[in-house]
């Protein structure tokens, strides 16, 4: 299967953009003459200024540097790995900060290998599926009001106007050590068509499912990328907002072929060899031939 994808970030509504992206090809694993791994990645850093810059770049520099570490190892660990080596990373570089001001990151990855998709997520930041013109969102959100809807005590509307909605309950840096349950893993297969998207949560505040669907499937993934970006910041939005777009593409183009024998006996083939034609043809003029040398003995 063959992987497109696009990439885009804006500061947004901020003076400076704690986000951090990235898009690449992985390292080849053993055997493999070249790497058909990709990796996705969005983080939306915190702490303020230079802090979040710093937290959401440590964030994607250890995932890189991790994934590719190791490409034959298995990649649900890998990611699991990659992300408590980064909690780490990150809470050990806050402790160096004279302020003490806590920082961190969200995180949500992907690595596509072939038709498979392997995606982890650590906050509110998000992985999105579309596939036959619907939506769905793949990841779960680790923030205060998400954990009181999925208890009942609110609902999506109250949880989306909330002035609380922005405050996380798990992210990578805020704690020593990464619960185990984090971060948490999703599997799935990738037909063609499907367009994955992650993003941050300044663009999914201000933009609707049914315009992400609209800008998802109307695009290629660079410019969908930065229309859903582009249309984020003409809404208003206060945050920081980024997006990577990859779209799952056959990798061979169908053509017509004949059927193969038996399949319909009432259909004909495509074509019919003129070998045995030509062959009765020249049977028939050979008799012909022959009769008229007889008549005349």
């Amino acid at each position: 299967m063959l992987l497109v994808v696009g990439a885009a970030s804006d500061a947004g509504g901020r003076d400076n953009n704690e986000d951090a992206v990235y898009v690449g090809e992985l390292t080849a694993a053993a055997g493999e003459t070249a790497s058909d791994r990709y990796l996705l990645a969005v983080a939306d850093g915190m702490g303020g200024h230079a802090r979040g810059e710093a937290a959401s770049q440590i964030a994607i520099d250890t995932l890189v540097r991790l994934v590719n570490d190791d490409p034959g190892a298995d990649t649900a660990l890998l990611l699991k790995q990659a992300f408590r080596q980064a909690n780490d990373a990150i809470f050990e570089e806050s402790g160096r900060a004279a302020s003490g001001q806590v920082m961190g990151t969200t995180l949500v990855t992907a690595v596509l290998h072939q038709q498979y998709a392997t995606i982890a997520s650590i906050g509110d930041s998000r992985a999105y599926l579309v596939r036959a013109g619907s939506l769905t969102q793949i990841t779960k959100d680790h923030s205060l009001v998400a954990e009181q809807v999925s208890r009942g005590a609110m609902t999506s509307l109250q949880a989306q106007e909330s002035p609380h909605r922005n405050i996380l309950i798990h992210a990578l840096g805020h704690k020593p050590r990464l619960e185990t349950k984090l971060p948490e893993i999703f599997e799935l297969t990738l037909l063609p068509e499907d367009r994955l998207l992650l993003c941050s949560d300044g663009f999914y505040d201000v933009v609707d499912n049914q315009e992400i669907v609209r800008l998802l499937l109307g695009h290629n993934p660079e410019d969908a990328a930065k229309q859903l970006v582009d249309l984020a910041v003409e809404r208003g939005t206060t945050d920081n907002v980024s997006a990577v777009v990859a779209e799952a593409m056959p990798t061979r183009v169908s053509v017509l072929t004949r059927d193969p024998a038996g399949a319909d006996a009432g259909r004909r083939p495509f074509g019919v060899s003129l070998v045995p034609v030509l062959v009765a043809v020249a049977a028939v003029v050979f008799i012909a031939i022959v009769l008229f040398a007889l008549t005349l003995l």
